[in-house]
């Protein structure tokens, strides 16, 4: 049934928001090294649902990775919207749980707005826009390239979760890691302010990262056909 499908990304991207950015909200980001503590619980959060929730939905909690399957065919579109809509809401539903912490029984944020994104230390809204869409290009070119080979599928998650955490050790110092629109809505529109007047960077950035990578991993997948075929008619 789709709704289990569905339901299974809520949960998936609520988790991923929850302990993603509610490690960002309890530990910081300082350059002591906080930020790499952060950029593990992010990786931790997708291996820990991957393994979980992969086998209902494929585990996108992510609407860059379900435009990316939606690009390269392995998506209906009618499943796209659902996934995105139960993505953006699992994030909502997962920064109120943070908000709840921090508001209700007073936990310490220590981002100042549930782990949003900023633009200040990449330049502004320019440099911003240029992070994400590498930082997401390197993370979907990797979920393409890992999931469409199924002698890969018991590693996946792992391989996944693990790039996730390696863009974060660059990303969070700049914006704070986005590479995920539903991810960035969840948190800006709890903490409002500037964190939800510069999100149309982080939903917008990542879509286009991912529709860049999608397009280059069709043709490097081409490529790759046209020289077995090549060499099996040698």
């Amino acid at each position: 049934m789709r709704v289990k499908t569905y339901l299974a990304e809520f949960i998936g991207t609520l988790i991923l928001v929850f302990m993603g950015c509610g490690s960002a909200v309890v530990l910081g980001v300082a350059a002591d090294g906080g930020h790499l503590a952060v950029a593990l619980a992010f990786g931790l959060a997708i291996v820990a649902a991957a393994y979980v929730i992969g086998p209902i939905s494929g585990c996108h909690v992510n609407p860059a990775v379900s435009l990316a399957m939606l690009l390269d065919k392995r998506l209906s579109l009618t499943d796209f919207a659902g996934y995105v809509v139960s993505q953006v809401l699992g994030a909502i539903a997962g920064a109120g749980l943070l908000q709840l912490l921090v508001g209700g029984f007073g936990v310490t944020d220590l981002t100042g707005g549930l782990g949003s994104n900023g633009v200040a230390n990449a330049g502004g809204l320019g440099g911003a826009f240029v992070v994400e869409i590498i930082l997401t290009f390197i993370f979907v070119l990797t979920i393409l390239g890992v999931t469409a080979q199924k002698e890969y599928g018991s590693q996946a998650g792992l391989v996944i979760g693990l790039t996730l955490a390696f863009v974060h050790i660059v990303g969070i110092p700049l914006t704070g890691t986005s590479v995920n629109p539903a991810r960035s809505l969840g948190p800006a529109l709890l903490a409002g302010g500037d964190a939800l007047k510069d999100v149309w960077v982080f939903l917008l950035a990542p879509l286009v990262g991912a529709a860049l990578a999608t397009g280059v991993y069709m043709v490097l997948r081409k490529t790759k056909k046209d020289i077995v075929h090549h060499e099996k008619r040698k």
